[in-house]
């Protein structure tokens, strides 16, 4: 451990990027506690110890919402205009043309996707605000003197929405400059950031006699350190296509090689767009329960019922299960096309044994990794769920765990990542001194 920890060290360019990297991450964690002005700080504290639903998505935002910071949404309005994008890149021929251009095609799709992330970021800064201020109603003093009133509203919109961009150019810099995916990191560091609370709220439980609380707890870190396992055998497993490439042949051998397949192809990216759409409509609903309309109030409290995540349903796990193998299958068609792996192939003058050269091996890889997406989304979804079948049979609430089912994916797929990247740059180091 102390020689890697030394051979990182000892690379200058792999300890710049881990510097930079914290460094970012430190400017995020300072902006985290950056409050909007003109919030009312005990209206805002009365309001996470009556709502746990708004808890949970405060989780997501690493604590944002609690201080209601300047980066209040934290990057939820860029997940969902990616989600809308990726959408879209199937339903349009242009956006699904520039996604076979490569590079430059990826880069124009994610400039789209941080234009879109703008309107989004200023509805969904403005929905949160008005939830909060009606869920601030019940202590006796609004969190925002006047919401109806632009000339208040519009600025903290303005300024919330400028937060979100804030971190969506923080992650740009550390994919460019530091190390793994900016993005990706930017959640890992909000799911981390809330962990040594929920351990110091278990503490504080603890020393008040509440032993049955604390003994549920203990046995929940058991079952994520042996989540933690399987999550990371899973993460890493594969299967090896053989491929023989006969024109490259010498001295009468063909030379061997293989196409790595993954179980888990799609990584934490359904886990983020399952959450996405399981938590927006609870939030929604959370606006229609004071309507004068009936119907919108039976909509709200079917909502609110079935899509809680605070008091999860049956119905609830569902649906959360089939989301999350639905957007592995959806990412996957995104991300890996068979047809050009196996033209890439046939133009390397590959083929796989037994495998006729074309569409049959397309069809070949389609079929393997409809199989091993079946059984990675299936993984990802049983890893989602466990978590929320625990808190609705023992006396914890979701907001007492100290990870969720899809922040250990994340946070697993993340450090994994981090440390491919900090391999490759080891090695490359090493060839440098080399040659």
């Amino acid at each position: 451990m102390f020689k890697y920890l030394h051979q990182i060290w000892q690379s200058r360019t792999l300890r710049k990027k881990i510097l930079f990297t914290l460094f970012i991450l430190i400017v995020f964690r300072l902006a985290a506690h950056i409050t909007v002005p003109g919030v009312n700080f005990d209206a805002l504290s009365n309001i996470f110890q009556q709502n746990d639903l708004l808890g949970v998505f405060s989780a997501l935002t690493g604590g944002s919402m609690e201080n209601f910071s300047i980066v209040l949404m934290g990057l939820s309005p860029y997940i969902n205009a990616s989600i809308i994008m990726q959408l879209m890149t199937v339903v349009i021929p242009k956006l699904e043309a520039l996604s076979k251009e490569g590079m430059e095609g990826r880069r124009k799709i994610n400039h789209y996707t941080r234009i879109l992330t703008i309107p989004f970021a200023l509805l969904q800064s403005y929905g949160m605000i008005i939830l909060l201020n009606q869920s601030s109603q019940g202590s006796g003093a609004p969190l925002i003197s006047s919401v109806t009133d632009p000339a208040i509203v519009i600025p903290i919109m303005i300024i919330v929405t400028a937060g979100t961009l804030f971190l969506m150019w923080l992650g740009e810099l550390i994919t460019e400059s530091g190390i793994g995916n900016g993005i990706s990191i930017l959640i890992f560091a909000s799911i981390i950031s809330g962990m040594p609370t929920v351990v110091g709220r278990m503490l504080g439980i603890a020393q008040g006699g509440d032993t049955t609380k604390l003994s549920y707890f203990l046995v929940f870190m058991v079952l994520t350190i042996l989540m933690l396992m399987f999550v990371v055998l899973i993460t890493e497993g594969q299967r090896n296509i053989p491929i023989t490439y006969a024109t490259r042949a010498t001295g009468g051998k063909s030379e061997k090689a293989g196409l790595p397949i993954r179980v888990n192809q799609a990584g934490m990216i359904p886990i983020i767009f399952a959450i996405s759409m399981m938590t927006f409509p609870s939030v929604v609903a959370q606006f229609f329960q004071a309507s004068t309309s009936p119907r919108l109030q039976g909509v709200a409290d079917f909502i609110l019922k079935y899509f809680n995540a605070t008091n999860p349903t049956y119905f609830y796990m569902f649906v959360y299960f089939l989301l999350i193998i639905a957007f592995s299958y959806f990412y996957v068609s995104v991300t890996f096309n068979p047809e050009q792996v196996a033209e890439n192939i046939q133009k390397r003058g590959g083929f796989i044994p037994g495998i006729r050269p074309g569409s049959q091996t397309a069809d070949f890889l389609a079929k393997v990794s409809s199989h091993l997406n079946l059984f990675g989304g299936t993984f990802l979804a049983i890893v989602a769920v466990i978590p929320i079948l625990f808190t609705k049979y023992t006396t914890l609430s979701s907001s007492d765990l100290i990870i969720s089912g899809s922040g250990l994916i994340i946070v697993v797929g993340v450090v994994l990542e981090i440390i491919r990247q900090i391999d490759a740059q080891l090695v490359m180091h090493d060839y440098d001194k080399l040659y």
